[in-house]
């Protein structure tokens, strides 16, 4: 895989699992008394919140499997799994109780400041962003393409801070037609990036079972 597909790979996987487009309606309901202002402080403490943990995840991901004595292949089936149930809720127009759930949604409107949690963790940086981070690291094949895995994480939260604060500013731009529409499209993608990783555990497994086309 070229850097360039590895790029693109990266930075398509990751904006579409912490789909920070989906988190925007749960956001302004839990700062229903919040000014703009403090709203975008929220908001960019959760991005760098959630940088800075899928960052450390990416990094010691490798050797916390090794401690926990877990094999490539097998997390990388597990969170193909959990990708893909976020992938078939988003295929629905729903939010997945694997990002968040609607307990954690009223309790975060309950408190004074929802950035590290629930906006941050779990909703930005989730179960299924944080495996997407390790499963990609684990593909980089050079110091390069681990690089640019390490960008693409800053770009995607930098996005969905930029997402964040347009909608702390004004909701008039929210459609929710053209929402539903986004969130579906992205949720097939991330099915498919799902049944990719799945198709590679299963390569590693016994490269037979799939061989890769010529």
């Amino acid at each position: 895989m070229s850097l360039t597909e590895y790029i693109f790979l990266a930075a398509s996987s990751l904006f579409v699992i912490v789909d920070p487009l989906a988190a925007v309606p749960a956001f302004l309901a839990m700062t229903p008394r919040d000014t703009p202002e403090q709203r975008m402080k929220m908001a960019r403490l959760a991005c760098f919140v959630a940088a800075g943990v899928l960052l450390a995840f990416a990094i010691a991901g490798k050797w916390i499997f090794k401690f926990l004595g877990i094999t490539m292949p097998a997390f990388q089936l597990a969170a193909s799994i959990v990708l893909l149930l976020v992938a078939l809720d988003m295929l629905r127009a729903l939010r997945s109780r694997v990002q968040e759930t609607s307990e954690e949604t009223a309790a975060g409107a309950e408190k004074t400041d929802i950035a590290i949690t629930p906006l941050a963790i779990p909703m930005l940086a989730g179960p299924g962003a944080i495996s997407t981070a390790i499963l990609l690291h684990n593909q980089a094949a050079n110091l390069g393409q681990c690089v640019a895995l390490y960008l693409c994480i800053v770009a995607v939260s930098l996005a969905s801070y930029l997402i964040l604060r347009i909608s702390a500013r004004s909701t008039r731009w929210l459609s929710p037609i053209a929402m539903s529409i986004t969130v579906r499209i992205m949720g097939l993608l991330l099915a498919a990036v799902a049944i990719q990783f799945m198709l590679n555990a299963l390569r590693q497994l016994n490269p037979a079972w799939f061989p890769v086309a010529a």
